[in-house]
C-alpha cells in the first residue's frame, strides 16, 4: 500500500522553495512514478491554449502529445475540473488509447495558487480498476500543496 504521507514529504522536501512549474511536474512525475507498481504510466498534460492539453513531463512510455479538452479522460478533466477516477477506460466514452496496455486511469486537474487550471496529471494503469477514491484524495491533496504555491 502506498504510503502518501511519506510520499508526501518526500516531495515537500524536494520541491522545497522552487516555483518553476515544469521543474515540479518533472520531479512530481518521478516521484509519484516510482512510488507504486500500479503506476504504468505518470504524467502531466498543461494547459497550452484555449482547450488545448500538451504533453508535459512525465514517466513511462509514449503519451499522446496534444489532447483537446474535448477528448478522453484528460480532456474531461480539464472540462470539468473534476478529478476523473476510471476504473475501466474501455467503458468510458472518448477514451483515447495513447497506450494500448492502459486499463485504467486517475486524472487530476492541477490549478495554480490562483486557482487557474494549469494542467491536469495523468495516472495510467496496466491493472483494471487499480485507483481508489483514497488515492484520488490523496494525490488532489498533495498537489495542492505542491502547485498551490505558484
Amino acid at each position: 500500500m502506498l504510503d502518501y504521507k511519506e510520499l508526501g514529504q518526500v516531495i515537500a522536501s524536494l520541491t522545497e522553495g522552487e516555483t518553476d512549474v515544469v521543474a515540479l511536474m518533472a520531479t512530481v512525475a518521478c516521484e509519484v512514478h516510482h512510488s507504486d507498481d500500479r503506476f504504468d504510466w505518470t504524467g502531466f498534460y498543461r494547459v497550452v491554449g484555449p482547450e488545448l492539453l500538451k504533453i508535459g513531463p512525465y514517466q513511462g512510455g509514449h503519451g499522446c502529445l496534444v489532447i483537446p479538452f474535448s477528448k478522453g479522460v484528460c480532456g474531461a478533466a480539464a472540462t470539468t475540473g473534476q478529478t476523473q477516477l476510471v476504473a475501466d477506460v474501455d467503458g468510458f466514452p472518448g477514451h483515447i488509447a495513447c497506450a494500448s496496455s492502459t486499463r485504467s486511469e486517475l486524472v487530476l486537474p492541477v490549478r495554480d495558487g490562483a486557482g487557474k487550471l494549469i494542467a491536469v496529471f495523468d495516472i495510467d494503469s496496466d491493472r483494471p480498476d487499480a485507483f481508489t477514491q483514497g488515492d484520488a484524495d490523496q494525490m488532489a491533496a498533495m498537489l495542492g500543496s505542491v502547485f498551490g504555491q505558484v
